[in-house]
């Protein structure tokens, strides 16, 4: 297999003396703080929600938006902001995603107004996936072989930590300070990462990256997932059998077909389907897919129950969750270290049974549970994760030659994006139709009065969410019987989400046995 050539992009006046730029750990550290402004911001903000919501008096489907469309745009744009790093470097591509993203947030900061906010959201996320598949390109192109599962290591580190202390920062900024910090701390961050990037990175490129864009191919791949996101994103409000549903998830399967039938007749297609011919790189990808649906699916209710069920504050539930960010951010690079000793195979395995024992016991969580216990499995989790996060982004990037290290890395985290949204529906359907399932037998058997139809409808919508539909007014003895039954109706139902998820990352382990290291993990390190 003949190596990929890399020219350097970067004209020797402009750069800082020699040995700077282009160095490792100084292009890992830059890198870092753009992928830790981007992860952090995936949760920080929806602890920020309610008081967004109160300040510019939006509704319930406005704040929704807020979310949504971030999520949309850069579910959407990830792989074709990949090719165009590939195209025009990613150096580049990723000091335009970070000044944008800080740019942008800087400017919701100063919005008045719930449309502004949301479109500035759709402008963020953009640049955020311009941002993330750039930087897997920057570190795959700048560290050989030997080294890239440490920086990869470090690399998940950097987005688990910052992932699992968003809702603690924002907590605090929003209860110390206002809602507008949330947004407004991504600009000293972004400015540093822009400063450290234009002294320390370098732009290596492949030689023969295409010269020309697949525009249909952009447009199908884009309709795509939009369908697929948005079908996903609306499912627990419309149901998964409604017609608007299955039109949105038709619409985006025929979307794919289109695409991949495109791609085999484009002459420089946009995500080349020959990628594919590597069983590590596939697998790679439904394991990506397979991990976010067990861990992101699975955490989404796990804040529930701390807040709503155990009645703690998003702080308090942040700081009960730092067992699982401790263990990703300790196990994150000894397990690049271990990847880069005897390959991935045995480490993803083991971190996918890790993570379905922690997801069984989390299934046995009850209202009482105690801290300590919740804690062990937390602690497994982060430890499941760490090698997972690591191993299969080297086995998607690793297995895709140089010139198109930037698709890869959008490959991937599409694949996190698609399997966290999975996850989220899938498993939300699951708990909401358990609740639907158990609520009327547990009301009745608890002696409690049947309200109206429309009643009891608003009282299973409040208890798939953890909380107890308690009305105004009410008797504490009542309260406490009404609270009692949902909260172990809850419970109950939340166990069956992480026995799926449990399910699920044991098949994960499965397709673990099917990577192997990265075949074209060399090229471009030898610039080095």
């Amino acid at each position: 297999m003949s190596r990929t050539t890399v020219a350097d992009a970067t004209p020797p006046a402009l750069g800082p003396r020699k040995g700077l730029r282009g160095h490792p750990w100084l292009t890992l550290i830059s890198v870092a703080f753009g992928v830790m402004m981007v992860a952090l911001d995936g949760t920080i903000v929806s602890i920020a929600n309610p008081a967004i919501q109160k300040d510019l008096g939006a509704s319930l489907a406005d704040v929704q938006w807020i979310t949504n469309a971030y999520l949309l745009a850069l579910a959407v744009a990830l792989i074709t902001a990949g090719k165009i790093g590939d195209r025009f470097g990613h150096r580049l591509v990723f000091l335009i995603g970070t000044t944008g993203f800080a740019f942008s947030s800087g400017l919701i900061a100063l919005s008045h107004g719930v449309s502004t906010v949301v479109g500035l959201r759709v402008l963020q996320g953009l640049c955020g996936a311009l941002l993330m598949p750039s930087a897997l390109g920057v570190l795959r192109a700048t560290f050989p072989a030997e080294r890239l599962n440490m920086a990869l290591g470090v690399w998940g580190m950097v987005i688990g930590a910052s992932t699992a202390g968003g809702p603690i920062v924002g907590g605090l900024l929003v209860e110390h300070v206002n809602w507008q910090s949330v947004f407004f701390i991504n600009v000293p961050v972004g400015a540093l990462a822009v400063v450290l990037g234009l002294l320390f990175l370098k732009d290596r490129r492949a030689e023969h990256t295409s010269r020309s864009f697949d525009v249909p191919g952009i447009v199908l791949l884009s309709a795509a997932m939009f369908c697929l996101v948005w079908a996903l994103i609306n499912a627990a409000d419309w149901h998964w059998g409604s017609a608007r549903t299955l039109l949105f998830l038709g619409a985006s399967a025929l979307g794919f077909l289109l695409f991949a039938l495109w791609q085999l007749r484009s002459r420089e297609p946009l995500l080349p389907l020959g990628l594919f011919r590597s069983v590590p790189l596939s697998a790679g990808t439904v394991l990506m897919v397979l991990m976010a649906f067990a861990f992101i699916g699975g955490l989404f209710f796990v804040t529930f129950y701390l807040q709503n069920v155990r009645g703690m504050s998003p702080v308090s539930s942040g700081l009960h969750l730092l067992p699982t960010t401790a263990m990703m951010i300790v196990a994150s690079p000894l397990a690049g270290a271990l990847i880069t000793r005897i390959g991935p195979r045995i480490p993803l395995a083991v971190g996918m049974a890790s993570t379905a024992v922690a997801c069984f016991g989390l299934a046995a969580l009850t209202p009482h549970t105690s801290t300590l216990l919740m804690s062990v499995w937390f602690v497994l989790l982060g430890i499941g994760l760490a090698p997972t996060m690591v191993g299969a982004t080297e086995v998607i990037v690793g297995n895709a030659p140089l010139e198109h290290a930037g698709v890869a890395g959008g490959l991937q985290q599409s694949a996190m994006q698609v399997g966290g949204s999975l996850g989220t529906a899938v498993l939300g359907a699951v708990v909401a139709s358990r609740v639907n399932h158990l609520l009327p037998d547990n009301w009745a058997a608890a002696g409690l009065p049947r309200g109206t139809p429309e009643q009891m409808a608003q009282a299973d919508s409040a208890v798939q969410v953890g909380v107890a539909p308690v009305p105004p007014g009410a008797p504490p003895e009542l309260a406490a019987r009404i609270s009692t039954v949902a909260h172990d109706t809850f419970v109950s139902a939340m166990s069956t989400g992480f026995v799926v998820s449990g399910c699920i990352a044991v098949c994960a382990a499965g397709v673990a046995l099917l990577t192997r290291r990265g075949q074209h993990a060399t090229e471009g390190a030898g610039a080095l």
